[in-house]
C-alpha cells in the first residue's frame, strides 16, 4: 500500500489513538500509574497482590451477569477494528491476518507457542517474586460456582483476542500504512504489551516485552495471527484455571 498524504496520515494517527484509548492504551495507562502507586507505597512490592479475576458481586447471578457483561464490552474495540480494516474481497480479514484456511495447523502451531512461552513465563515470575520485583498475582479470586470454570476459560478468549487482534494485527497494519519498518513496529508493539502488563511488576514487563518480539517476529514472517490468539489464550486459560490446583498442591512455591 502507498504511503497516505499528510491528511490521511492524520486521520490514521487519530484513528489509532481512538482505537487504543478505547482498549489497551488506556490499560497500559492505568499500568504505569499502577506501578507508580506500588512503588510510591511503604509496602514492599513483593508484599502487594495483583488480582486478575475478581467477583464482580456478592450475589452469584448478579457476579456472573457482570461477569458475562465485562467480557463482551471489552471485545467490542477488536470488533471495531475488523470493521475498520474489512475487506470486500475474500478474505474480508486478512488485513488483520485472519483467515480460517488452515485452523489445523493454527491449532497446533497455538498449541506449541504456549508450551514455548507459558514455561519461560511461569519461570520469570517466579524469579521476580524471588528478587522481590514482582508482585504476588491472584489469577483469580472468584468463588467456586459452577460457572467460574467457563467463565475463566471466556476470559482467557478475551485476553488472547483483544490483545493479539488489537496489538498485532491492527497495529500491524495501520503502522504500516503509515510508514514504519518492520522492527521499529515490532519493537513499539512490544513495548505497549510489555507497559499494560507493568502493573504486575517489572519482570512482567520484560517477560511480556520479550513475547511481544516473538509474536512480532512470527506475524511478520507468517502474517497469520489466529496461531497467537490460540497461543496466548491457551497460556492464560492455564494460569486462570491451573493456578488454584497448582498453588494447593505447591503451595511452598507459589506462597
Amino acid at each position: 500500500m502507498s504511503l497516505p498524504g499528510r491528511h490521511s496520515r492524520r486521520r490514521l494517527v487519530a484513528e489509532i489513538l481512538i482505537v487504543l484509548g478505547l482498549s489497551l492504551g488506556a490499560s497500559a495507562a492505568y499500568s504505569v500509574v499502577s506501578i507508580t502507586n506500588r512503588l510510591t507505597r511503604p509496602v514492599a512490592i513483593s508484599q502487594q497482590t495483583a488480582t486478575l479475576n475478581s467477583s464482580l458481586s456478592d450475589r452469584p447471578t448478579f457476579d456472573l451477569i457482570y461477569q458475562l457483561m465485562s467480557i463482551f464490552f471489552d471485545l467490542v474495540p477488536v470488533a471495531l477494528v475488523g470493521f475498520l480494516l474489512w475487506q470486500v474481497a475474500r478474505p474480508h480479514l486478512s488485513r488483520l491476518g485472519i483467515d480460517l484456511t488452515r485452523p489445523g495447523r493454527d491449532a497446533l502451531t497455538g498449541v506449541g507457542l504456549a508450551l514455548a512461552i507459558g514455561i519461560p513465563g511461569i519461570g520469570v515470575y517466579l524469579a521476580g517474586r524471588a528478587l522481590g520485583l514482582s508482585v504476588n498475582v491472584v489469577p483469580t479470586a472468584l468463588d467456586a460456582y459452577w460457572w467460574t470454570v467457563p467463565v475463566l476459560l471466556l476470559s482467557a478468549l478475551r485476553a488472547g483476542v483483544t490483545e493479539e487482534v488489537i496489538v498485532i494485527g491492527y497495529l500491524f497494519a495501520r503502522l504500516r500504512d503509515l510508514g514504519w519498518g518492520r522492527w521499529q513496529i515490532i519493537v513499539a508493539t512490544a513495548a505497549l504489551r510489555g507497559t499494560y502488563h507493568l502493573y504486575q511488576g517489572f519482570p512482567a514487563f520484560v517477560g511480556n516485552f520479550a513475547m511481544g518480539l516473538l509474536f512480532g517476529w512470527l506475524y511478520t514472517k507468517f502474517g497469520r495471527v489466529l496461531p497467537l490468539v490460540i497461543a496466548h489464550t491457551i497460556i492464560d486459560a492455564a494460569v486462570f484455571v491451573g493456578y488454584p490446583w497448582a498453588a494447593a498442591t505447591f503451595p511452598g512455591l507459589f506462597s
